[in-house]
This record gives structure tokens, sequence and C-alpha cells, in this order.
């Protein structure tokens, strides 16, 4: 119980100094709607990517997890400048789940739309602060890397991000610095859409809770 504590603590005080206003989180992709209503009203660049979009997804237009580590591993591999070990199907799980937002377990096509243009922008920033061209962002690199991304962290909540997504030098590699950015994004979603009056605090009862941190 004592460790747990200090562990909680610990945590808090990461993130009372924190302004959500701070964070850049991208608008949430708009709800699912009727296939034929949805392409009815789509422009020329929508129709493209719709196109894109079933090649990759197959007839039943949702991408997997399996599927989404395929395509993004098929596109790493197509870029000599990114250094990773290859997106695991754990990372995939958690980059659907927190994108997944009627909870079906899977991608719909605005979904995947909306992650797909957060990785092309993030993948922008990480080639511009890998700085040395080593194809990882080292410990110096990353606070300027994850702020162009539009997440000033402060010092302690860092401090604990390179603890769980970067390795024992300090470095972040491409697949965990996209995974920890769909995590960062979708967690400042979820908080400014429970923050209906824009105080910068939240109430959740127990339920709640754990509905917004297991699957995810």
């Amino acid at each position: 119980m004592f460790l747990a504590q200090n562990l909680i603590s610990g945590i808090i005080k990461a993130v009372t100094d924190i302004d959500p206003k701070d964070f850049m989180s991208s608008d949430p992709p708009p709800p699912r709607r009727p296939l034929n209503f949805a392409e009815a009203h789509e422009n020329d660049e929508e129709k493209q990517f719709r196109k894109v979009f079933h090649q990759l997804a197959g007839d039943d237009m949702e991408v997997s997890p399996p599927e989404l580590m395929n395509i993004l591993n098929r596109i790493v591999a197509k870029h000599g400048g990114l250094k990773t070990d290859g997106f695991s199907i754990e990372s995939c799980r958690s980059m659907v789940a927190v994108m997944d937002s009627d909870s079906t377990g899977k991608l719909g096509f605005h979904e995947f739309k909306y992650l797909w243009n957060n990785i092309k922008r993030w993948q922008g920033s990480y080639l511009k602060y890998d700085a040395d061209g080593s194809g990882t962002i080292c410990a110096d690199e990353l606070p300027k890397a994850f702020k162009a991304a539009g997440f000033p962290l402060n010092d302690q909540l860092y401090k604990l991000i390179v603890r769980r997504y970067s390795d024992e030098h300090g470095s972040m590699d491409f697949d965990n610095f996209i995974g920890c950015l769909v995590r960062l994004d979708a967690m400042c979603r979820a908080f400014k859409t429970l923050d209906r009056d824009n105080k910068g605090t939240i109430d959740l009862d127990i339920k709640e809770w754990l509905q917004l941190t297991m699957y995810s």
C-alpha cells in the first residue's frame, strides 16, 4: 500500500502544474455515418482516401489491430530514415483502443483517417528533431519534438514518459514515439470531453475511471 501511495502521489505531482489548454490534441474523428450518406457528402480528397482505405482494410471497411500492424510496418519498411523494431501487436491494440470511438474493436474510415493524418504529421516532427540523423530521437531532442507535436511537457511528466517509452539511453524510436503520442492525444481528448465546464479538472467515479483507463 505504501508503494502504491508513493506511485500515485508521484504521478499526481507530475501533472499538477500542467494546463490542459497547452496541449493541442486534434479534433476527434466525426461519428460513424451510414456508408451511402458518407460517400455522398465527401469531397474529392476524401473519396480518394476512401479508395485507399478500402484497399488496406478489405471489404469490411474496418482495420483490426493485426491489419494496422501490417499497414504501419509496411510503411516504415519503405522509409530508411526511421529506426524502429516495428510496431508490435500490443502497440497496435493500444492504438486501436484509444482511437476506437464507437467501441467496435476496429477502426472505421474516419477513425483510421484521423490516426493516419496524425501519424504523418508526427513523422514530420520526428524527422525534424532527429538532429543527428541517427533514426531515433535522443533525450535532449525529445522535449522539442513533443512540443512541436502539440504537447509541451513539464520535466516530471517528461521523465515519466521517457521511462515508459524510451530505451536505456533515453532515446526513442519511431514506433514508441508514435505509440506515445497516440495515447497522449487520446487521453487529452478524453479529458477535454469530460471537462465540460473548461475548468481544467474532472470528477470520475470508479466505473468511469476503469472504462477510461482499461480499454486504452
